[in-house]
């Protein structure tokens, strides 16, 4: 049962995309392989070996993947998204894997509501991957984060990468799709994502692999989207933040929090990874 789901702020919903629709069909390809990367990838990064016993907060819970994979790790799971598609993805899981299980939570919420995050409690892993820089309010978001960690806890953020003005055009491009009518959505994208494209297929021709390339457009993708759908969730993907990992880094360490894992550096518009720890005072 979904628990109680908290108030939820107004933001621009006309010029929001909707990432749960995609991400429902991520569960259509999800395996034990997709499962166990998840895993490795929460306990490299924590720099821990389980997570047995402890409280993780899975804010912005997507596709519903991390929690499964920390519930699966031991931990005790609390999932939320704003997208209430992205609430069923989750919720899909836990029927999957964990019918009925009390110490897997999962609401509809969202980061920007302070009052919300403030009464979950304090969680030992805060995580929330490539989600805070959606929000419209980012920063807001990257000090509400920090709310219900716990003195010695963890937080696991993603946020992509700031190229300046080839980050302030994506974000013209995309504000630009989620205001067009549907009709025009499409062919909008596919403008958008041309150049892209056109330079994957150079490269392929240039390796001898023109038809690797043409096959991709028909095959399924690793989060369960064809090449097609992976550009609209690219185009589409606004609101859309972006910040250096030096202001990462600074705007944390004001707030006491010390880095632990970085990864970043060849991402181009993509995410850099951060771990940082609340120091028990």
């Amino acid at each position: 049962m979904v628990g109680q789901a908290a108030t939820v702020p107004a933001m621009l919903e006309s010029d929001r995309f909707a990432f749960g629709k995609n991400w429902k069909r991520f569960l259509d390809v999800l395996d034990e392989d997709r499962i166990v990367k998840a895993e490795a990838s929460l306990l490299s990064m924590l720099k821990v070996s389980s997570l047995r016993g402890r409280r993780f907060l899975d804010i912005g819970n997507g596709s519903g993947l991390f929690s499964l994979a920390a519930r699966r790790l031991g931990a005790d799971v609390h999932s939320f998204d704003f997208d209430p598609d992205a609430v069923a993805c989750a919720l899909e899981l836990r029927r999957r894997y964990f019918p009925g299980d009390a110490n897997w939570r999962i609401d509809r919420g969202s980061a920007l509501d302070s009052s919300y995050l403030q009464s979950l409690g304090s969680f030992d892993v805060v995580y929330s991957w490539g989600v805070l820089h959606h929000t419209g309010r980012m920063y807001e978001a990257l000090e509400n984060a920090i709310l219900p960690l716990a003195p010695g806890g963890k937080l696991f953020i993603a946020i992509y990468n700031d190229l300046g003005s080839r980050t302030a055009r994506w974000r013209a491009i995309k504000r630009t799709y989620n205001r067009l009518p549907s009709a025009l959505q499409p062919g909008f994208a596919a403008l958008a994502g041309a150049p892209n494209e056109a330079k994957a297929f150079v490269s392929a021709c240039v390796r001898g692999r023109p038809a690797e390339y043409l096959g991709s457009w028909s095959a399924v993708g690793d989060r369960g989207m064809s090449r097609w759908r992976d550009i609209v969730d690219w185009v589409g993907g606004y609101p859309y933040e972006a910040a250096s990992p030096e202001q990462i880094f600074e705007f944390y360490q004001a707030r006491g929090l010390r880095l632990v894992t970085l990864r970043c550096g060849g991402v181009g518009l993509g995410c850099n990874e951060f771990v940082f720890v609340r120091e028990p005072e």
